[in-house]
C-alpha cells in the first residue's frame, strides 16, 4: 500500500521530485566530472612520464656541457641516469612550418614512445617525427625531410611516428599557450645524424634522473663541475607545470561549481520536503487513524529523500563521466592540448564517500521533514498544515505602508511569512548569475590578454630564434640587417629564486612592455623593470641583487618600475642598462618587420616564427574557452529554471486558497498573473544586484587560481553584464509567465474547501 502510495505521491509532485533528480544529478555529475578529470591528468601523465624516463632535472649552460662534464655528473652519488640534451627550434625547409630537434646523447633519460615504425637507433639516419605533426601535415614513414639548422639542411628519412613527454604539451615557446600541429611538432635524431650535418654537436642541457632534492643536488653539481649552473626540477619545466597545473585547476573548479550545485541541491530539497509533508499533513493523520505506526510512517516519507537521491545519483554518475569524456579523451577538450599514448578516466576514492553522504543527507532531510509533522495525536495531524501566525513586519509598521498598492503589499507578507522559499529563489537567482558572468567574463579577460599580446607586446612580424653559439657580434650585424629588435633571455637567481633575466633593445618600437594597468611603458636605461609577479620583491627607487647562473658574480641595481610580463616572471633591463652594469648577455632572438620567406638562412638562425601563426594558436584557445561558456551558461539556464519553476510551483500550490479568494473577489487572471509575476521579479532584481559583484568576486578567484602563471587582469565588458542580466531576467520571466498560467486552472471549490 505504501509502495503505492509513494508513486501516487510522486505523480501528483512530478514536478518537485523531477527538478530535485535533476539537482541532484547536476550536482553529483559535475563533482564526479571535475574530479575525474584532474584525478586523470594525474594518473595518465604520470604514466606515460614514467614510460618515458622523464628528467627529474635540467642542467642549462650558455657555454655548453663538455663529455668531462656529464662523467661528473654522472658520478655524483644520487644520481641514477644522465646524459647530454640538445633542444631547439629549427625550421622545415620551404615551409612556414618548425619542429622542436631533440638529440640525446646517451638516450636513457627523456625518450620516445615509438607509435610506428622502427625502434630508436644511436647510428640511425632517420627522423623520429611527432606523429600529431606528421598527421595534421600528410607525412608518412620513408617521407624525406629536410631541416634547417643554423644555415645547414639536415636531409633524412622518416623513420618512425612518436610520442614525447618531453613535448607532451608541444608548444614552440612560453608566449604559444595552445599547440598547433600544423605548423609546430618535434623530431629526434640520432647524434650521429647531426654531427654529420653540421660537426659538431653543442649541448647546452644535461637531462638526469635523481631522489635528490634540488639544494642538495645542486650543491653536488655546482662541487662537481666547479661553477655555478642553472639547476630546473621538473616542477619548474613547462610540461609538468602546466600538467599539473591543469589538475590544479581541475581541483579548484571541482572545489567551486560541484559546491554550488550540491549546495542549491540540498537546500531544494529541504524546503521542497517541508513543503511535500506539510501539504501531506492530513493523509499522515489518516494513515496513524488507520494504525500504522509512526516508524512505518516515517520510513515511507523517508523513503522520497532515498529514492531521489539514489536516482540522482546514478544519473549523476553517468553525468559525471560524461563530462570527464567529453574533456580527458582522445577526442576531448585536453586532447588538443595534451599529446599522450592513452587516455583513461579514474575517480579519486574520496568521490565514493561524498556520493553516499550525498544520499545520506537527502535522505535525512527528509526524516526530519517529517517527524515533526508526526507530533502529536492521529486527531492532532489530522488538521491541515496551518502556518506560523506572522505579526506585522518592520515594513508594515513604516507610514508609507498605506500608500502601497494592494499588490505590492500581498507580495511583501507572502515574502515574510515565506522566508525559506523566498531565500532558495535568491539563491538559485544569485548561482545563475554567478555562472554567467564568470563564463562571459572569463571570455573577456582572456580576450583582452590577447590584445594585450598582440598589440601591446609584440609590434613584428616574426621571431628569429638564434643558435647557442651564436656570437653576440654576429647577433648585432643580423639584428641590424633585419631592421629588428633583440631579447636575451637568460636564468638568474633572485633571493634564491629562478627567475628570467630578459635584456632588450627596444629601438624599432618591435617588442612592448605592458603597463601596470592599460597602455605600455618604454624602457629606461636607469634601472631594472620588475613584472607584476615579482612587484612585491621591491618598491621603485629600492634595489634588489640578482646573479646570474654560471658566474659568481652578483649586481646590485636600482628598480626603474613595474610592468606586466603576460608569460614569464620576469626581470627586464634594456642593453645599455647591461652594458653599464658589466653585465654579459647572448642575444637569443631577433623581431623584425621582415616576413619569415624574406628572411635567409644564416649559421646564427636555428629557426623562424610567424607571429601570425603564433596568434592562430589563441584562436584555438579561445574555441576551447567559447565551448566552455556555452556550458557554463547552459548550466546557469538549467539552474535557473529548475530551482525558480519548483520554487514556484510549491509557491502556487501554497497560495492556491489564497489565489481561489482573490478570483471569488473578483480578481482576474491576468491581475493574479502579474501578482505571481512581479514578486519574482522583485527577487531577481535582489539576486541580480547580489550575484554581479558575487560573480566577478568569484572571477576574480578563478583568475588567480587558475591563471596564476599570466598576469592577467580583470575585464568585462558591457556586453557581458548586459547578457547576464537579460539572460537571468529572462529566465525569470518565463518561470513566471509559466507558474502564472497556473492560475486559470484554479478550481476555486475546491482550494476554498481544503481546510474543511
Amino acid at each position: 500500500m505504501l509502495v503505492k502510495k509513494l508513486f501516487r505521491t510522486a505523480r501528483s509532485y512530478k514536478a518537485q521530485f523531477i527538478s530535485m533528480i535533476i539537482m541532484v544529478a547536476i550536482g553529483v555529475g559535475v563533482f564526479l566530472g571535475f574530479n575525474i578529470e584532474w584525478k586523470s591528468i594525474e594518473e595518465d601523465v604520470g604514466e606515460f612520464l614514467e614510460q618515458t624516463a622523464y628528467a627529474d632535472y635540467r642542467l642549462y649552460s650558455e657555454t655548453g656541457f663538455s663529455k668531462e662534464d656529464i662523467e661528473k655528473i654522472k658520478n655524483i652519488e644520487g644520481v641514477d641516469a644522465a646524459t647530454r640534451y640538445l633542444s631547439v627550434n629549427v625550421g622545415l625547409q620551404d615551409t612556414k612550418k618548425s619542429v622542436a630537434l631533440d638529440v640525446s646523447e646517451d638516450y636513457n633519460v627523456s625518450v620516445m614512445t615509438i607509435t610506428s615504425g622502427e625502434d630508436y637507433s644511436p647510428e640511425s639516419e632517420g627522423i623520429y617525427l611527432s606523429d600529431r605533426f606528421a598527421q595534421a601535415n600528410g607525412i608518412k614513414l620513408g617521407d624525406e625531410l629536410t631541416l634547417t639548422y643554423k644555415g645547414a639542411e639536415i636531409t633524412a628519412k622518416v623513420a618512425a611516428l612518436a610520442k614525447s613527454s618531453e613535448h607532451m604539451i608541444c608548444v614552440a615557446d612560453s608566449n604559444q599557450v595552445m599547440p598547433d600541429y600544423s605548423t609546430f611538432g618535434f623530431a629526434y635524431i640520432s647524434p650521429k645524424l647531426l654531427k654529420n650535418a653540421v660537426g659538431r654537436v653543442f649541448y647546452p642541457q644535461i637531462n638526469l634522473i635523481s631522489a635528490l632534492d634540488k639544494k642538495a643536488l645542486e650543491e653536488k653539481v655546482n662541487s662537481a663541475l666547479g661553477k655555478t649552473v642553472q639547476l630546473v626540477g621538473k616542477e619548474d619545466h613547462t610540461v609538468y607545470k602546466e600538467a599539473m597545473g591543469e589538475a590544479e585547476e581541475g581541483k579548484t573548479m571541482g572545489s567551486i561549481l560541484p559546491v554550488l550545485f550540491l549546495a542549491i541541491a540540498v537546500l531544494t530539497m529541504a524546503t521542497t520536503m517541508h513543503r511535500i509533508t506539510a501539504k501531506e499533513k492530513t493523509q499522515i493523520g489518516t494513515l496513524k487513524a488507520l494504525g500504522f505506526r509512526d516508524r512505518h510512517i516515517m520510513t515511507h516519507y523517508t523513503s522520497y529523500g532515498l529514492a531521489i537521491g539514489a536516482l540522482g545519483t546514478a544519473l549523476g554518475v553517468l553525468l559525471g563521466y560524461g563530462i570527464a569524456a567529453l574533456i580527458m579523451s582522445p577526442f576531448g577538450m585536453m586532447s588538443t592540448y595534451f599529446d599522450l599514448p592513452e587516455w583513461k578516466l579514474v575517480m579519486p576514492f574520496f568521490c565514493i564517500p561524498v556520493i553516499v553522504l550525498t544520499v545520506a543527507v537527502l535522505t535525512a532531510i527528509s526524516f526530519f521533514s517529517v517527524r515533526k509533522m508526526l507530533r502529536g495525536t492521529a486527531a492532532e495531524t489530522l488538521r491541515p498544515y496551518t502556518p506560523k501566525r506572522m505579526k506585522k513586519s518592520f515594513v508594515e509598521r513604516l507610514p508609507v505602508w498605506q500608500r502601497f498598492s494592494f499588490g505590492t503589499k500581498w507580495n511583501i507578507r507572502d515574502l515574510m511569512r515565506h522566508k525559506n522559499r523566498s531565500a532558495m529563489t535568491l539563491v538559485g537567482i544569485v548561482g545563475c548569475m554567478i555562472l554567467l558572468v564568470g563564463g562571459l567574463g572569463m571570455r573577456d579577460t582572456l580576450k583582452y590578454f590577447m590584445k594585450v599580446l598582440d598589440e601591446d607586446v609584440s609590434n613584428y612580424n616574426t621571431k628569429v630564434n638564434l643558435s647557442e653559439t651564436a656570437e653576440k657580434s654576429e647577433a648585432l650585424v643580423l639584428a641590424g640587417e633585419l631592421n629588428g629588435d633583440f631579447e636575451s633571455a637568460s636564468g638568474v637567481s633572485l633571493d634564491g629564486d629562478t627567475v628570467a633575466l630578459m635584456i632588450y633593445s627596444a629601438d624599432h618600437d618591435l617588442i612592448r612592455f605592458p603597463a601596470e594597468k592599460s597602455g605600455h611603458i618604454r624602457l629606461t636605461d636607469d634601472g631594472v623593470y620588475l613584472c607584476m609577479r615579482l612587484a612585491d620583491r621591491a618598491k621603485v627607487g629600492e634595489e634588489i641583487e640578482f646573479s646570474p647562473y654560471g658566474s659568481d658574480r652578483t649586481y646590485r641595481v636600482r628598480v626603474a618600475g613595474y610592468y606586466r610580463s603576460v608569460m614569464t616572471e620576469s626581470i627586464a633591463m634594456t642593453a645599455r642598462c647591461a652594458e653599464k652594469l658589466g653585465v654579459e648577455y647572448r642575444i637569443t632572438s631577433i623581431y623584425t618587420n621582415e616576413s619569415v620567406e624574406n628572411i635567409p638562412e644564416h649559421s646564427a638562425i636555428t629557426g623562424k616564427q610567424d607571429k601570425r601563426t603564433l596568434m592562430d594558436t589563441y584562436d584555438k584557445f579561445m574555441e576551447l574557452m567559447n565551448m566552455m561558456i556555452v556550458i557554463l551558461m547552459a548550466a546557469a539556464i538549467v539552474l535557473g529554471v529548475i530551482v525558480l519553476y519548483n520554487l514556484g510551483v510549491m509557491s502556487y500550490v501554497e497560495r492556491s486558497r489564497e489565489l481561489a479568494t482573490l478570483k471569488v473577489l473578483g480578481f482576474r487572471d491576468k491581475h493574479i498573473g502579474r501578482l505571481l509575476i512581479g514578486q519574482n521579479l522583485w527577487l531577481t532584481v535582489i539576486g541580480v544586484l547580489i550575484g554581479l559583484p558575487a560573480g566577478v568576486g568569484v572571477l576574480q578567484y578563478l583568475i588567480k587560481a587558475l591563471a596564476g602563471e599570466y598576469e592577467l587582469r580583470l575585464s568585462l565588458g558591457v556586453l557581458t553584464y548586459s547578457v547576464s542580466i537579460l539572460v537571468t531576467f529572462g529566465v525569470s520571466i518565463a518561470v513566471s509567465l509559466m507558474v502564472a498560467a497556473k492560475s486559470k486552472k484554479i478550481n476555486m471549490v475546491e482550494a476554498l474547501k481544503i481546510d474543511e
